[in-house]
Formats: C-alpha cells, structure tokens, sequence
C-alpha cells in the first residue's frame, strides 16, 4: 500500500466529523490521516486456518477506524471514544512489551506496532497521537481484536513513511498477533486486507491469495450476537484447539511413516500423502481412537520425552493440560476443509438450489464446531435453533466461538419475517439482551478491506 492516501468525504452519519472534533478536543490539534480496518463474519471454515486450510470469510461494514496525527513528541500517545477503555502512553525508544497475561485494548494495537518496526527494523518510531472509534462489537466472533491489530499496522506504516503490499500487510498482522498468545492462522487479518466490496473471499495460505466468491442473490447473511463474550486471548480454549491440531497431525504423520518433527499443521500430512481430504477422514477414523489421549501415550507413540511434548507441542496456556481429543479435532478440520470447498463450488456454479446447498452445508459446519470440536455455548446453541425456526437456510457460529455471533442465510424475500422472529424469540424475554438488540442483530453485506485516507 502506497503511503500517498486518498482523500474522501466525511462519512454521511457524521461518524468520521465526530471522530475528527473528539481527536482535536483530545489533543489540540487536527488528525494528519486516517485508517480504517474492518471486522469480518466467517461464512464457513472454522477453526482451519490455523491448520492450513482454506476459509471463505466476507468483511463487514462494522470497522476500527483511527484518527492519526504525527509529531516529534517521543511518545506513542492512544486514547479511545469509548471511555471504558483508558488511554495508554509508550515512549517511543522503549521496548514495546506485551502482556499476555492481560489482554487490554492497547495491547492489540501494540502488537501492530511492533509487526511493522521489527519488519523495518525501525530504531526510533514517529511519536504519533491516535484516537480509535470501534464499531465491531468486542469479544463477538466478528475480529475486531484483529481489525485493531490491522489498523495499528497501517497506522505505523503511514507514521513512519514505509510502504507494503495488502498481502504482506496481512501476513505481518498474522504474526504479530501472536504476541498477545492467540496462535491464530491468519484468517482475520488476510480478509481484513484483501476484501472487496461486493463480495467474499476464498482465502488460501502458502502462499496466501484471495480469489473473489459471488454470492447467491436469493439470500442475505444475517448477523446475531449471543451476547456472550469470548476474549480468545483470555482463554485457553482457543489454544488448546491449536495444540490438540499439532499433536493429532504429529500422531497421524508417525502412523503413515511420515516424519512427524517436520509437520506442525493438519494440511501437511494431507500433502505429504498426496491424499483427498475424504482419504484424510478415512485415516482418521483408521488411526485416531475416540478416547482422548493422556501425555504418557503421545509420548510413547512419538518418542519424545514429557520436557520434549511440553516445550515443542504446548503454548504457555496450555501448559496444565493432560489429556488431548485428537481424534474428534481433526475429523472436524478435515470435514470442514471439505466443506468450505463445497460451499465455493455451489457458489461458482449456481445450481438452482444453491441457496438450500449452501444453508445445508452451514448446518453441517454448525454441527461439527458443537459435536467434534467444542468450540459452542448453550446460548449460541439456542440462537441457531431460534434462526433455523425462524426461516434462515442455515445458521452456524462464526468466529472462535465459546459466545459471540452466529450467522444465519436468510432468503431475501424472509429477511423482515425473520427479523422480528428472532427478536421476539431470543433478544425480548432478556432485559440485558434487549438493551443491546439494535447493534447484535443485523443485515451485512460484503464491505471493503483495510486503507489508509485523509479528510477531503
């Protein structure tokens, strides 16, 4: 992305205007630019990415946007509209050191400073003031830790006078993200990039591309938010998910004579074998038992001692755990691989029910997220029973999952009906969830990725 950003028009709901006159009573003085970094709802392919596999996410409308000025102050100075979340000073000499062990707001933003000085191996960083106006609902499933990861990104870049391409922008944010602990794969930070206007995307890795997929026209996606918030990075949950992945593709690669200290990602054993991924669900079932594993036995099959499978195999929040479910983890990867392929064939060929073929197929992702991988809630259960009631096609969790948003596929002419259903039925009888239904219930459509602009 060059750094000569274009300039656009205050946005027509006063969003931007308001931002600019918060960030001058703030600091004193004018924005010199501005970034905006959307939010994303996966539409299928959960959980895959960080294995290597194929996602098909769409980017919302809901973004970060940041307000920017660039100074020689010698401070990073971050502050936020929201007033829950406090403001945070790092001068800019001093090592940027990040807490895992709490994930505040300006961790996340840090962790896209970081990426881009170790990518430049920049010594002294601009000092730089940056207001944030968040629209994605936090801790939802909808990325906006990522999108702030994102934002802070193209944020430094800018300030600094550097200059990257979307996909090498993306890859960074993936992996700065890490910072924070969350060992994501790289989804949220590749559509947050990448997307387009007007439609989703089949986002691929190694190397990372994004190929345009057209919707059907005879549905809408509709976001609805359980009202459960999941922080990924507060949590072992998500982690856990990511080792028992290394350990199940460590145990499968040792029983088809692959060496398993060269392969960390489920899609490396499939390429190994040269397999179609119903071969890898066949193997699954032939080598992986049900039980779950204790560390003694992965020890034993891969020859390693414990010192060995805690350090090479483990996070550091994963740490405690003594049992591993291999076999129901990497059936759902490999179903859901299988799965999110499907979804872009029906898309691309637009049979007459490709509306129906998809809906089913994002049953079907929902049933393996709940069943195999446990990585729902009782709440989202409920809500994706409410959608499927109330007319959606299908209806599935997006995101990490454990709280946080579904998404339904509505047909067009049902949007309204269903609507008003899933308010009466879901958000109404509870006080708390009624007080929040307008921003946790509501129609998207594809939106732009990540850019860089000034007022016009």
């Amino acid at each position: 992305m060059a750094t000569n950003p274009p300039k656009l028009k205050c946005t027509a709901d006063g969003r931007l205007q308001n931002l600019k006159t918060s960030f001058e009573t703030k600091f004193g003085e004018s924005p010199l630019f501005y970034a905006c970094a959307p939010g994303r709802v996966n539409l299928i392919g959960e959980h895959i990415d960080y294995c290597g596999y194929s996602v098909l996410p769409m980017a919302i409308e809901q973004n970060i946007l940041a307000a920017v000025s660039v100074n020689q102050s010698g401070v990073i100075q971050l502050a936020n509209i929201n007033p829950q979340y406090e403001d945070f000073a790092l001068p800019c000499l001093q090592d940027i050191v990040i807490d895992k062990d709490n994930p505040m707001w300006y961790y996340y933003f840090l962790c896209g400073v970081k990426g881009i000085q170790e990518k430049f191996g920049i010594s002294h960083l601009a000092g730089m003031s940056c207001l944030i106006d968040g629209t994605i609902p936090p801790s939802s499933g909808l990325s906006s830790s990522s999108a702030l990861v994102c934002c802070a990104g193209l944020v430094t870049m800018e300030a600094n006078k550097k200059s990257l391409s979307k996909v090498a922008l993306a890859e960074i944010c993936a992996k700065c993200e890490h910072y924070i602990g969350t060992e994501g794969g790289g989804m949220d930070q590749s559509i947050s990039f990448l997307a387009e206007r007007g439609t989703a995307k089949l986002i691929e890795f190694q190397p990372l591309r994004a190929t345009d997929v057209k919707l059907p026209d005879g549905a809408v996606f509709v976001i609805s938010n359980c009202c459960v918030e999941m922080n990924k990075a507060a949590s072992s949950h998500y982690n856990i998910r990511v080792v028992e992945c290394r350990i199940a593709t460590k145990i499968l690669a040792k029983a088809r004579g692959l060496d398993p200290s060269t392969l960390s990602k489920l899609v490396h054993v499939q390429t190994e074998l040269q397999a179609s991924l119903e071969e890898m669900l066949a193997l699954v079932e032939e080598k992986l038992h049900l039980e779950p594993y204790s560390r003694e036995e992965i020890c034993k099959i891969l020859g390693i001692s414990s010192e060995k499978f805690s350090t090479d195999l483990l996070s550091s929040n994963t740490q405690h755990l003594m049992h591993f479910k291999l076999y129901q983890r990497a059936k759902h990867v490999y179903g859901e691989a299988a799965r999110v392929l499907q979804f872009k064939k029906v898309c691309d060929s637009e049979p007459a029910d490709s509306v129906q073929l998809l809906g089913d197929l994002m049953n079907q992702s929902h049933a393996s997220c709940r069943d195999l991988y446990k990585c729902s809630c009782t709440e989202l259960d409920q809500l994706v029973d409410i959608c499927l009631r109330s007319g959606a096609v299908g209806s599935r969790l997006t995101g990490a999952g454990w709280g946080g948003c579904a998404v339904s596929m509505v047909p067009s002419d049902r949007v309204e009906f269903f609507l008003q259903a899933v308010r009466e039925a879901f958000y109404h009888p509870d006080s708390r969830r009624a007080a929040i239904e307008k921003q946790s219930l509501f129609v998207t459509k594809p939106g732009g990725g990540a850019t860089v602009f000034v007022e016009g």
